[in-house]
């Protein structure tokens, strides 16, 4: 049962709900994931929560091989109770469509940009 939650069918065609759940601008973002002046150009990290368990794990990380997770901390972004952070990174192949796809994940409610401090 796990694994029919997590790995849920991709619905098609409309991507605009999806697109609402990422704080960022993806057209800032260069062919490499990569964003800022020619001299100075730098990846975007961001975090988004998933449920607790392995299966949303793995759902995630066949998604979006830069995805790291972290249950012991809630980020910036608020990770709850039976809720894990996860932390991914632009740099890399078709990193909009990555994006993309883990928005179009029922139980991902937003991504957004990593304040590191």
């Amino acid at each position: 049962m796990a694994c029919s939650l997590a790995c849920q069918a991709i619905p098609p065609a409309d991507n605009s709900s999806a697109r609402d759940k990422i704080a960022f601008d993806l057209s800032l973002l260069d062919e490499n994931g990569l964003y800022g002046p020619p001299d100075g150009k730098r990846s975007l990290d961001y975090e988004f929560c998933i449920p607790t368990g392995d299966a949303y794990a793995q759902a995630v990380g066949a998604i979006d091989p830069s995805a790291q997770f972290f249950p012991q901390s809630q980020g910036r972004i608020g990770c709850g109770e039976g809720q894990v952070l996860a932390i991914g990174n632009t740099h890399q192949a078709d990193h909009e469509d990555i994006l993309i796809e883990l928005a179009n994940l029922d139980y991902i409610d937003r991504i957004q940009p990593v304040d590191w401090e």
